[in-house]
């Protein structure tokens, strides 16, 4: 059986720019959970933000799962960053070009088919809330 992984990614900003963080999901074939991860990551924009959370989950991808040939499936709430990622938009901003660059480089070093999907809000709830975790903390301790 071809294994995959099912990748949710979030990043917000309270501001736009302002306080951000990343969160993201990764579940096997199976439904089963094999990481959860939310992340306060400083000041940044929605957009740079959601293209971080992306990067995060692909270097845990890089660095734990150890499979030969598996498939990475990738669910974004952002139609932006989905659109840049399969290369339908133009990135036309220096800061997510960077990103765009680096997402790319981490995909070469894994090596495996990579798929970004476009979902509603509504079914990136948990990603979405890591993200609202991170950041809460962060203000309210710092």
């Amino acid at each position: 059986m071809n294994k995959s992984l099912y990748v949710f990614t979030d990043g917000g900003a309270r501001g736009n720019p302002g306080p951000a963080a990343i969160g993201f999901v990764i579940k096997d074939n199976f439904g089963k959970v094999l990481v959860e991860k939310g992340k306060f990551i400083g000041e940044a924009t929605n957009n740079v933000a959601e293209y971080k959370a992306v990067i995060e989950a692909l270097r845990w991808i890089e660095t734990n799962i150890k499979y030969q040939t598996f498939t990475v499936i990738f669910f974004l709430d952002s139609r932006l960053v989905v659109s840049q990622l399969k290369g339908l938009f133009r990135v036309k901003n220096k800061n997510l070009k960077n990103l765009t660059i680096e997402v790319k480089n981490l995909e070469k070093k894994i090596g495996q088919k990579i798929f970004y999907n476009h979902i509603p809000r509504e079914k990136n709830k948990k990603a979405d809330s890591l993200v609202n975790i991170a950041i809460d903390k962060e203000i309210n301790i710092g």
